[in-house]
């Protein structure tokens, strides 16, 4: 009989009745059945089995900032080589002089990044030269942010999917130009996704359940069911923003990696209000450069270092709360309370679900958007860890301390080599099924950003206050339900087992290392609980220098010339389901403006 069997009797063995979730006790057994389902979420990191990493293009206007001058001068300056920045830089490289800065180093050529079967080496790589970066929030929820040339788009899942027409709508954003800048990035890095029969049942579902109607496959933003994008192309392999800079004028653009910028430089000459005129940049050396605009009034330094940041840049180069700055021993620019606040984190719930009978390896493919705010997605894998070379389990991993049952202060290395060495017990059947996860749209709660150092290359201190408005809460548990109606529905029938309750697959995934939060008792009992026990993030946190607080609708810094922020930290809201191709929009949309303006002031150059 098929070894699933003996997989579901030992799960209902250790998951069946109610205490299961509330045992102290830290025995690998019980973790092996009813606790390692989170190993499952590397579902995210297996989709091909290819090997070979993306072609490097050659880019000729990429170095190592080791090869700068230690004074040089452009038209922009543009801090932040990622998923805005690049895109970003290609289009004002069209008709002026820019220096892109990034702090990590290239994607091509590390299979790590670019090769979608090794994705978790990527983010559980802890070292210092690592593409991913973890930080652990003060709610206790393990996340990751990018340190490489593409930004997020080298670590995400991949999910493609435009914003929708309302919220195009109150950014006050020009439509037409906006969906040219989304055709300009689809033309490079958008895909459709295949659609076996796992998504299909999911996807069905999803109709069954009431998510209608359904849509297809369409990049658009719609109420109902669809099937989305990928930057996952048909062999397999990533494609980021980094490759968006193809577009790029060669003679216009310089881009320097490994050049973590240290702080923003102003000066009050002929301006009444401080601006910008250069940056400070540090190389792999540790030698200091000095990057200044050229003269004119249409040169800017522009910010795009992503929700964690960008506004740390701006504290670190005095724009932000004063106490904070003082405390830090930073003279203060401008005394800005607004920077760092407004920091969200979209959440992420998530439901293993078994199967009887072998399911394909896939993505997030499909998604249910709902009328209540939140969104239904899905991903499976017969054996999510044998796909990869390395027994590594991304975000997902006990090596990066995904431990829920262990507070943070108690997370030590002993506890977490133990877990590691407790998932090499698991039998391969251990890894037949997928999961279905919701994610809120928004959200409501949101939190702050403090300084730690002064050190770039450090991690700020963020608070995301997760479900802190209700609203927020209530929208997790509609998702949940929905998710329970999909398992329950007939198109989902072939790949659930009849003898698994929704209560036992609750107290499964509650009883799991998701993240670093204690558990509370009785989590199948509240979905409430079940949201709060089980958060975790899909990546999409956002905020910090918001618009109409700290920027205005051009994403100028109010207060200050020359000097705007164009990435997700602008965000009130994230956009559409994923936000990714929305930031990569952006990034084109502000630039084809700046280029307008420019002319329009300077004539043709």
């Amino acid at each position: 009989m098929y070894k699933a069997v003996k997989f579901v009797g030992l799960l209902l063995h250790k998951t069946h009745h109610p205490s299961a979730i509330h045992s102290t006790h830290k025995h690998t057994a019980v973790m092996a059945f009813s606790g390692w389902w989170s190993i499952l979420l590397i579902a995210f990191l297996l989709f091909h089995t290819f090997s070979s990493a993306q072609r490097d293009p050659g880019y000729t206007f990429m170095d190592q900032a080791t090869t700068a001058p230690t004074v040089s001068y452009y038209d922009y300056i543009i801090v932040g080589g990622g998923t805005a920045g690049c895109p970003l830089a290609a289009t004002l490289s069209q008709n002026s002089s820019v220096l892109l800065l990034e702090r990590g180093g290239s994607p091509y050529g590390d299979a790590n990044i670019t090769d979608l079967a090794a994705f978790g080496a990527a983010l559980s790589d802890l070292s210092p030269t690592s593409p991913s970066q973890r930080f652990v929030s003060e709610d206790g929820v393990v996340s990751a942010r990018a340190r490489v040339l593409g930004g997020g788009s080298c670590l995400n899942a991949g999910f493609y999917s435009r914003a929708g027409h309302d919220y195009v709508r109150l950014a006050g954003w020009d439509a037409r130009l906006v969906n040219e800048s989304y055709e300009w990035v689809e033309k490079v890095v958008a895909f459709q996704p295949p659609l076996k029969q796992w998504q299909t049942a999911v996807r069905d579902g999803l109709v069954e359940a009431g998510i209608r109607p359904y849509n297809g496959f369409t990049y658009d933003h719609l109420y109902g069911t669809k099937v989305g994008g990928t930057i996952f192309d048909q062999n397999g392999h990533r494609h980021t923003a980094a490759d968006l800079l193809r577009y790029a004028k060669p003679s216009g653009l310089t881009v320097l990696l490994h050049a973590p910028v240290h702080q923003i430089l102003f000066t009050s000459r002929g301006s009444t209000k401080p601006k910008a005129h250069g940056v400070i940049f540090v190389d792999a050396n540790g030698l200091s450069h000095r990057a200044y605009l050229n003269r004119g009034s249409s040169n800017e330094v522009i910010v795009s270092s992503g929700a964690l940041g960008s506004p740390q840049l701006l504290m670190f180069s005095g724009i932000g709360p004063k106490e904070q700055l003082q405390a830090h021993n930073i003279t203060v620019v401008l005394d800005q309370p607004m920077v760092g606040l407004g920091m969200s984190d979209n959440p992420m719930n998530a439901v293993f679900v078994p199967s009887p009978q072998p399911v394909e390896v896939s993505l997030i493919e499909v998604v249910g958007i709902t009328h209540n705010g939140t969104y239904i997605e899905a991903a499976s894998g017969e054996n999510f860890a044998g796909g990869a070379r390395t027994q590594d389990y991304g975000m997902f991993s006990p090596r990066i301390g995904q431990l829920s049952t262990v507070p943070p202060k108690q997370r030590t290395q002993k506890a977490i080599d133990k877990a590691v060495e407790d998932m090499k017990t698991l039998p391969q059947s251990a890894f037949v099924g997928g999961f279905i996860l919701e994610k809120i749209m928004g959200p409501l709660s949101t939190g702050y950003l403090e300084l730690t150092t002064r050190n770039p290359n450090d991690n700020p201190s963020v608070t995301f206050n997760y479900f802190k408005d209700p609203r927020d809460l209530q929208r997790c548990v509609d998702g949940i339900k929905i998710i329970e109606n999909v398992i329950e529905s007939n198109a989902f029938s072939s790949f659930r087992f009849d003898s698994l309750s929704i209560t036992t697959l609750l107290n499964m995934t509650a009883s799991s290392p998701v993240n670093l939060l204690p558990k509370h008792a009785n989590a199948s009992r509240s979905l409430e609980q079940f949201c709060k026990d089980t958060v975790m993030t899909i990546w999409h946190f956002h905020g910090g220098c918001v618009v109409a607080r700290v920027v205005d609708s051009d994403y100028k810094v109010i207060g200050i010339d020359s000097l705007r922020v164009i990435d997700g930290s602008t965000f009130r809201n994230s956009p559409g389901t994923n936000p990714q191709a929305t930031v990569m929009m952006l990034g084109r949309y502000m630039g084809v403006k700046m280029m307008r303006e420019r002319h329009a002031t300077n004539g043709p150059e």
